[in-house]
This record gives C-alpha cells, structure tokens and sequence, in this order.
C-alpha cells in the first residue's frame, strides 16, 4: 500500500504484523531493554522494515536509534521515515540526493477519542471536515487530518530541529485525488533559495488504515 503513495526514488516497506525473526542491533535493544514485550516487537519491525529499504539503497545494515524528539537516525547520505500503529509497521528511505526530507504516518481508520480534535485542528479545519463528511462517506476525515499532520511533523523536523505545533499548519485534504496540502503559519527553512511555506502530500485509506506521505525532492542544480 505505502509504495502507491510515494515517488519511485523511495525504497518503501511494510509489515502487517511482527516478524517474530526481526533482530536488532545491540544498541537498538539498550534502547527498549526496560520496553514492554508489544514496544520491544513493534521497534524491532519497523526496523526491520527500514533495513529492507536500506538495502536495496545499497547501505549496510547498521543501527537505527532514535534521537532528539525521538526522530530517527538515519546513516550518512539518507532521509527517512518510519510509523506504526495496531497491526501495521512501516518504513520509507531515500538518497538524500534524490530528496530532502520524507515524512510518514499510519493510523487507524477510526474517528478521533473525544477533545482530540479540538486540540489538533483549528476552526477552519473542523469545518472543512464537517464538509468532508457531509459529500459523501468516506475514511475518518477527523484522524485522517491528524495523520496528515503527523507526517507534516515528521518531514518538517530534519529540515529544521524544530518543533511543530499542530496550530502551526493548516491542512486540506482533497478527497478527489487523495492529496493533502499543508501551509505553514511558521517561517520554514530557505530550500533551494526558496523559502519552504508549505508540504504536499498524499493520503490513501484502505482495509481499516489510514496512510498520509511526504517526499520533498531535490530540485536539480
């Protein structure tokens, strides 16, 4: 499902699942050795995702601990993103010539607790949703936005090492085509002599998940 929504120079890869062979470095297992058996299992499959598209990039298996906020530490010469939720691991990785950040999120196609939403979305935003849902059924348009948000965070951290608040971005989705759009109400970094104000992306809801995605290329110079 991932590799639908997302650009060919991404090595992407997903596991329904545990693997019950899925081993980890030593400092990996320092890392969750205090961890509950479920945490234990999910890092260590989504790390096993993440050396499955590392591979095929032509990079040796190596440790992939976390690091400030949690992001992962990708080797030298990539970006990457990695998320799971109930029943779902996932890995995507790049040559960071090819891209300058990915961000990715999975969640379960269920509406949000009560209060989430409030604290996630702006006024704007709920009313898009009520929109949403009026057209037509659909995903959850209310976690699908949380999702989409995440994985604003996520490509937005490496490029920055700054935290970004859910108010921080406005997202609208579109249902036609299974994109998102992201504006930052935050200055963003200076890409290509550009200044970054904004994310795209694409989202894709199937057997009870909901999958939002975020590849930033590389303009060629």
């Amino acid at each position: 499902m991932l590799a639908e929504i997302l650009p060919p120079p991404v090595a992407a890869d997903e596991a329904f699942g545990d693997p019950p062979d899925a081993a980890l470095f030593p400092e990996e297992q320092a890392v969750v050795a205090r961890a509950v058996d479920q945490r234990r299992r999910e890092f260590a499959a989504v790390r096993a995702c993440a050396r499955a598209g590392l591979a095929r990039l032509g990079a040796p298996p190596a440790p992939i601990l976390p690091g400030e906020r949690g992001a992962p530490q990708w080797p030298a010469g990539i970006v990457g993103s990695m998320t799971h939720c109930a029943g779902y691991r996932a890995s995507a990785v790049a040559r960071a010539a090819d891209l300058r950040t990915l961000g990715l999120d999975a969640e379960p196609d269920a509406r949000l607790p009560d209060g989430v939403l409030d604290a996630v979305a702006s006024a704007d935003e709920r009313a898009g949703l009520a929109a949403l849902a009026a057209a037509a059924p659909g995903p959850s348009w209310d976690r699908l936005l949380f999702c989409a948000k995440e994985t604003v965070y996520k490509a937005w951290f490496p490029l920055t090492g700054r935290w970004l608040g859910f108010a921080q971005a406005v997202v609208t989705i579109n249902p036609a085509d299974g994109t998102f759009a992201a504006r930052l109400l935050v200055d963003g970094p200076v890409l290509d002599g550009r200044p970054l104000t904004g994310f795209t992306g694409r989202w894709l809801a199937r057997d009870g998940l909901l999958l939002a995605a975020i590849a930033v290329p590389r303009r060629p110079g």
